[in-house]
């Protein structure tokens, strides 16, 4: 009960007009739905000549009890009908009690519709409020989060389960509002027609509602099965898609499509025994509800047969018709009870990231940041990612306008070491100086925007050229684009295409070749104009033609930058103001190209082997 009421103060808050104004649609329903009902009693008086004796106006007053009360308002009803019949006949009185029971029954359906029609912004916007909170999170989360987690599960997260959780909110507000008070209405007019009654039937119901709750228990845990399961079925497409190319070389579409079959096979039947559990609300919510009108019937008929009920005939059936209406929003209520358990399964996975806590704080009182003017100092620097030290008392300094290239094997900490710049991840140890000042004192996005970086793997997006390069720039103009693209050698490559600078690249640039790829990254990075240039192995996947193409687009870019270059190859970092050679963590040489040769040490072997 508390968790699907916390479910709705996170969620329902900035829909609360639309929340009212469904109950109250819903209200005069039921009201409208009571009314339509009443015109069976006196059509059924007429048609079977139940009706003998004359009514007397009875008059009341709020001060009598509650019965006689009760008692005056439906003697008085009758009364009324009865003159209305001797008025007119009883031939045109039933064409007006069928009219009266066809616009009570419009009214009934047209505020039924109003209160679906007010629920659907909340329904719609639930959905995208937490689809937009979970973005936002996603891309507020430090690199080091999505380590651990699966590309595919995230996505099942802000599909399936936001949808699930959509599901939840709405089936809690039914079991809340709508359903409830529906129930609470028919229930009041019940025990106003015959309190006798209306007990013996609260007594059958409990047994009703434990055993669709018994039904019920295991959905929350299956679903949550079954929400891992879809996850773990995206992350293997993704992985295909990705992977293309890998599979065709190696022969192993039959492995993966074996190893798809299985995982979706698992699938199906998680989700086959859900939805059985599921669609067993209804069918046995309708049979207990059969069940309890059965034995209604049967104790109602004694008690009017024996002259022992305060109902006669035509009344009992309204009251038949009233209970019956209760079944429809009382199956509603089992069924929302499901879908609650799995919303909150889902709901459990989507907080999983919504409540994820970032290890990158932001300062509380955070520094202006002024334009880089003196140097960048790592120092004291220690980094791990889980238990082994990645970077070991790592001391280096960058002055302004200058270059320092990072060499090492594979393994040795050189990404590591320029991805804590930025702050992708913070330092276990040490500290990292910007003019003298920690570079934790300033926010990340001010940090960031004085950097630009160019990786190894190009990361472009499914747009044109002209919104690739202008990624992260405001208001970039036309020629602005296109002088960053001359600059990087991209303009030609790109005017070749068929519609210039507002072709698509396709997925990830999949339309261009590595150097074009790379020299669009660089574009972007040189429309940014940054003052500190990060460059991580920008050339180490490309072939020589694309790379001496893509070496005169970097040297045009470093161009009075304060550089930190990271590379496989010699080309791009002999020019270094200073080279630090890493090896297992640590700088064991540092200093230029020709003073390392001389030295005959790691990096002479590393250039020997050209293993750059």
């Amino acid at each position: 009960m508390f968790k699907f009421i916390t479910l709705l103060k996170r969620f329902i808050p900035p829909y609360k007009k639309y929340v009212f104004l469904s109950l109250l649609f819903n209200l005069l329903s039921t009201v409208f739905s009571l009314f339509s009902f009443a015109a069976i009693i006196p059509i059924l008086g007429m048609l079977f000549k139940t009706e003998k004796a004359i009514k007397v106006y009875q008059i009341w007053n709020w001060h009598d009890s509650l019965k006689v009360i009760v008692a005056g308002i439906k003697n008085n009803l009758s009364y009324s009908v009865q003159q209305f019949i001797e008025t007119i006949g009883p031939s045109a009185a039933l064409l007006y009690l069928g009219l009266f029971l066809i616009v009570m029954t419009a009214f009934k359906v047209g505020t039924s519709y109003l209160g679906s029609y007010f629920m659907i912004p909340i329904r719609t916007g639930v959905l995208r409020d937490l689809r937009n909170q979970l973005y936002r999170k996603i891309i507020s989360l430090p690199i080091g989060f999505f380590t651990a987690e699966r590309k595919g599960d995230i996505m099942s997260r802000m599909t399936g389960d936001v949808v699930e959780v959509e599901a939840s909110i709405m089936s809690s507000l039914d079991m809340m509002f709508k359903n409830p008070i529906t129930i609470l209405f028919y229930l009041g007019v019940m025990f106003a027609m015959s309190w006798e009654l209306t007990l013996f039937v609260l007594v059958l119901l409990p047994f009703s509602g434990w055993l669709i709750g018994k039904i019920g228990k295991s959905l929350k845990k299956r679903s949550t099965l079954g929400q891992e399961q879809t996850g773990e079925l995206l992350s293997q497409i993704e992985e295909t898609l990705g992977g293309l190319r890998v599979i065709k070389a190696f022969n192993a579409e039959h492995k993966l499509e074996a190893r798809f079959g299985a995982l979706n096979e698992k699938l199906r039947r998680t989700f086959m025994r859900l939805n059985r559990r599921y669609d067993l609300a209804h069918p046995v919510s309708e049979l207990l509800g059969t069940v309890v009108i059965a034995i209604l019937l049967w104790f109602g008929g004694v008690l009017i047969l024996g002259n022992k009920s305060s109902i006669d005939a035509a009344e009992f059936i309204y009251y038949i018709v009233i209970f019956y209406s209760i079944i429809a929003p009382a199956k509603e209520l089992s069924k929302a009870s499901y879908s609650i358990q799995k919303g909150l399964a889902s709901l459990e996975r989507v907080d999983k990231i919504l409540m994820s806590e970032s290890t990158i704080k932001e300062p509380e009182n955070a520094q202006t940041m002024k334009p880089f003017s003196d140097k960048i100092e790592f120092r004291n620097l220690s980094f791990r990612y889980e238990t082994d030290w990645v970077l070991q008392d790592i001391n280096v300094v960058v002055p302004k306008g200058k270059t320092v290239a990072l060499v090492g094997q594979s393994g040795s900490g050189k990404s590591t070491l320029v991805d804590l710049l930025p702050r992708y991840y913070d330092p276990v140890k040490g500290e990292i100086l910007m003019d003298g000042v920690n570079i934790k004192n300033f926010k990340a996005y001010d940090l960031r925007s004085q950097m630009g970086n160019v990786n190894q793997e190009a990361i472009l997006f499914n747009d044109t050229f002209f919104n690739n390069i202008a990624f992260g720039v405001e208001n970039a103009t036309q020629e602005q684009v296109i002088e960053a693209a001359k600059i990087a050698n991209a303009h030609e490559f790109i005017m070749a295409t068929e519609n210039g600078y507002d072709s698509t690249i396709g997925d990830r640039g999949s339309k261009l070749s590595g150097g074009q790829r790379q020299r669009v990254s660089i574009a972007r990075a040189i429309l940014k104009n940054p003052p500190i240039l990060i460059l991580d192995e920008a050339t180490s996947a490309l072939d020589t033609e694309s790379e001496k193409m893509v070496q005169e687009a970097l040297e045009n870019l470093m161009l009075n930058r304060t550089t930190l270059v990271v590379a496989h190859r010699l080309s791009t970092i002999k020019r270094a103001d200073e080279i630090c050679v890493l090896h297992e963590g640590k700088i064991v040489e540092r200093g230029k190209h020709d003073e390392l040769i001389a030295l005959d040490g790691y990096y002479k072997r590393l250039c020997d082997m050209q293993s750059f």
